[in-house]
């Protein structure tokens, strides 16, 4: 069973801990940690996005930020942010190829599968724009079906437009326009 820390407004753990199902059917403020896989081609920025199997308890078969996950207990954002990269996508990172962009709040209640759904998160962003051979990609197959590199700019756009294609936070997606210095796709 995942046991997450329990967090304040700022993400700070509180000392207290929760199980992942009480935090999402109770609504519980606990941390996860996001990395932005991004390359630039000619003038454009893409980001490399997972598409979520069909299993995943919320948002099966949308296309997401690149890696997500929760941060266990005792654990800290930059290290659950270079575990999850290697589990879902087989990248390899040092920490010092992951950037700190910054911090956002996710907090969401829509029903999947007939149960209610609460998300209260804090997530924490990464940006990582080392070099991705797609051929080398190892994908963990209970978590993501597929990856494709789609234009920033049009991500951002229909995550505006809340096509059901794509399910990347909107937090998140201004965080990384922030660090690119795009801020006229917000």
């Amino acid at each position: 069973m995942e046991i997450f820390d329990v967090v304040d407004i700022d993400g700070n753990p509180t000392g207290e801990t929760v199980g992942r199902d009480e935090a999402h059917d109770k609504g519980i403020k606990h941390r996860t940690a996001h990395v932005w896989v991004v390359r630039k081609e000619g003038e454009n920025y893409e980001v490399l996005m997972q598409k979520r199997a069909a299993n995943k308890e919320s948002f099966p078969g949308r296309f997401d930020t690149s890696s997500a996950g929760h941060i266990q207990k005792g654990d800290e954002p930059l290290e659950s942010a270079i575990r999850e990269l290697s589990e879902e996508l087989g990248i390899f990172a040092k920490p010092s190829e992951l950037d700190f962009a910054g911090k956002f709040d996710i907090q969401y209640e829509k029903e999947f599968y007939g149960k209610m759904f609460r998300d209260n998160e804090v997530s924490f962003v990464y940006v990582f724009t080392g070099i991705v051979d797609m051929g080398e990609l190892k994908l963990q197959e209970e978590e993501v079906e597929s990856v494709e590199w789609f234009r920033l700019d049009e991500v951002v756009e229909e995550c505006k437009a809340h096509n059901p294609k794509f399910c990347a936070p909107i937090g998140g997606l201004e965080i990384l326009c922030r660090y690119l210095g795009l801020t006229e796709l917000l």
